[in-house]
This record gives C-alpha cells, structure tokens and sequence, in this order.
C-alpha cells in the first residue's frame, strides 16, 4: 500500500512508527491495515489466553498465536493468512469461512472444530490434532499433513488436491466426494473411512495396503481419473467391472 507522505494516511503510517517502539494501539480493522502499511506490528499473541473470544472478521495476518489458548474461540472470517498457530490448543474453535491459507498449525489442537468452508490451502497441519473436526466442503489444496490425526473427521467435498498426507490418521473420516488428485496417502490409515464418490488420478498415491482395492472400487470418469463406487469403507464390496491398472 503506498500513500504520500502529506496525506492523511501518510501522516497516519508516520505514526505506526512511533519513538516509543512500545506504544500500544487498538484499531479497528481497517485502520489496523493502514498502521500495518506504514511499518507497525501486530501484537505478540503467543500463549494467550482467548478462550471463547470473539474474534468473528478480525485481522489477523501473520500473528503470532503460538501456544494460544483459542479453545470455544469464534474466528469467522478471520484473517488469518501466514498466521503462526502452532501447538495452539483451537479445540471447538469456530473457524467458518476464515482464510488459513499458508499458516502454520503444526502440533495444533483442533479437535471438533468447524472449519466448513475455510480456505486452508498450503497450511501446515503436521501433526495435528483433527479428530472429529468439521471439514466439509474445506479447501486444502497442497496442505501438508504428515502424521496428523483426522479420525472421524468429515471431509465431504473437501478439496485435497496434491495434499500430503503421508502416516495421516484418516480411521472413520467421511471422504465421500472429496478430491485426492494427486495427493499422497502413503501409509495413512484409512480403516473405516468412508471413500464413496472420491475422485482421484494416476497421480494420486494411495496406501500400499490398499491401492489394489481403490482400483477395482472405482470407473474412470477420463483425464486420467477416477470416481469412487461402494457402499461405505475402504473394505467395501463392490459389483463393479475391475479397472485395470495401467
């Protein structure tokens, strides 16, 4: 954001530099952008505690909230792009329609959270804590998920393209509709999961434990992919022509 030096947003970026480094100021976030434009920073969060807080809309782009206490937190349409979350606890967060893309949850607790809806594309999720966490219709193209626990989570039509999901906990979680072009699933766990109308392709790299299965479960829909037949699990029977494998 550029502005001239005599004008009043200028003048009000000026200020975002002030002789006194410590100055606290609270804005609204509009003006929060402004003060940012002009060199000022977002107050370390790390550790804190906000709990239930309402933070619906907030401003919140590359804040440090490592450690936060966010558990019960309203975080609608927060701005939380490049945010830094890890290990912070967000355990029944609601998260709806926030914009995650590129944070960092490494470690995060996010066990029931709602995160219908958000855009998580490239977050970091290594080893985070998913089980039962509202997903659906969530964006995580390239996320990156090594070890993370999703048991019982709902994914329905979540975007998961070129997603790593490698050693993910994914027992029992609804994937129907859900897209997996090109994600990589080596050695996640998928028992009980519920894969019906999963799209994937030649890219797609499924658990050496179940890749056969995955094949003669699904027809191909062309470009290379493929739709998911059954009735449920990864175990499901299907009475499908087998797909050959290429």
């Amino acid at each position: 954001m550029k502005t001239r030096p005599d004008s009043l947003l200028g003048r009000l970026a000026v200020a975002a530099r002030p002789s006194r480094p410590w100055l606290r100021v609270q804005a609204s976030n509009w003006w929060t952008r402004v003060l940012l434009a002009g060199g000022a920073r977002l107050r370390p969060l790390d550790g804190a505690d906000l709990r239930t807080a309402d933070l619906t809309g907030t401003y919140l782009r590359g804040a440090n909230l490592r450690g936060a206490d966010l558990r019960g937190a309203i975080l609608r349409g927060a701005d939380l792009r490049g945010a830094h979350l890890e290990e912070a606890d967000l355990t029944r967060a609601d998260l709806r329609g926030a914009y995650l893309i590129a944070a960092n949850l490494t470690g995060a607790d996010l066990t029931r959270a709602d995160l219908r809806a958000v855009d998580l594309t490239g977050v970091d999720l290594t080893r985070a804590w998913l089980t039962g966490a509202h997903l659906v219709r969530a964006d995580l193209p390239g996320a990156i998920l090594p070890g993370a626990v999703l048991g019982g989570a709902d994914l329905d039509g979540a975007d998961l393209t070129r997603a790593d999901l490698r050693g993910t906990d994914l027992r029992g979680a609804i994937l129907r509709s859900a897209d997996l072009d090109a994600a990589n699933l080596d050695r996640a766990n998928l028992d009980g999961a519920d894969l019906v109308n999963v799209t994937w392709s030649e890219r797609t790299r499924w658990p050496e434990a179940v890749a056969a299965v995955m094949r003669e479960r699904s027809v191909p829909i062309g470009g290379g992919r493929y739709r998911v037949q059954g009735s449920g699990t990864t175990g499901a029977d299907l009475p499908v022509p087998p797909v050959p494998v290429s």
